[in-house]
């Protein structure tokens, strides 16, 4: 079977938490589950690297605003952990080839990468915290049960992964039309009292 759909999930997934993805087919390499996953990802000293950055992206990417900071600084990182992933993924399957592959996982990465980061955005306007733990939470949960998903069933993984990702951005035009709207009416009352200030009754 082509390594196509296990390539664009991957890719998706980057987007969201690369160190997660590395982790995982390294984890699932290296313990048996597949032979889907590069040598190069098993080693005993990427497994520990991306395990320490997993912790740290777990929690930058749990506090209000560090997330958005935290987005900005992988706005590279994931797209081309994304496509260095795929590439590997196709130079050990050989069904693909590794350029292709590695422009597949990239974009993917990076259209994930600017939904997820749009919508911290928006979640970071939520007046309390949980939603932002929560939404992190919900994105960590993801990124585990999509790989795991796609080691036994890539297509099916690969379809998932693409809802998910037109979904990510028919929220994004929802919320920037919300946010948009706000900020007019806001500019509106604001302008109501201010003309009401200067002509007083």
């Amino acid at each position: 079977m082509s390594v196509l759909p296990l390539v664009f999930t991957s890719g998706w997934a980057s987007g969201i938490n690369a160190y997660a993805v590395v982790l995982l087919f390294g984890v699932f390499g290296a313990t048996g589950l597949t032979d889907e996953v590069p040598e190069s990802l098993q080693r005993t000293d990427v497994l520990v690297v991306v395990g320490a950055l997993f912790v740290c992206e777990a929690v930058a990417d749990k506090i209000p605003y560090v997330d958005s900071i935290w987005d900005t600084a992988h706005t590279v990182i994931r797209p081309v952990s994304g496509a260095v992933v795929a590439a590997l993924l196709a130079g050990q399957s050989g069904s693909l080839p590794e350029i292709a592959a590695g422009a597949v996982g990239g974009s993917t990465a990076l259209m994930s990468h600017l939904v997820k980061a749009g919508t911290r955005m928006a979640v970071n306007t939520s007046p309390e915290p949980f939603s932002n733990i929560a939404v992190s939470t919900a994105e960590d949960l993801g990124v585990a049960g999509i790989i795991t998903f796609a080691i036994f069933h890539p297509l099916a993984a690969a379809i998932v992964a693409g809802g998910l990702l037109l979904l990510g951005i028919v929220v994004i035009v929802f919320l920037a039309a919300k946010i948009r709207n706000f900020r007019r009416r806001k500019a509106e009352r604001r302008e109501r009292r201010r003309v009401a200030a200067a002509w007083p009754d």
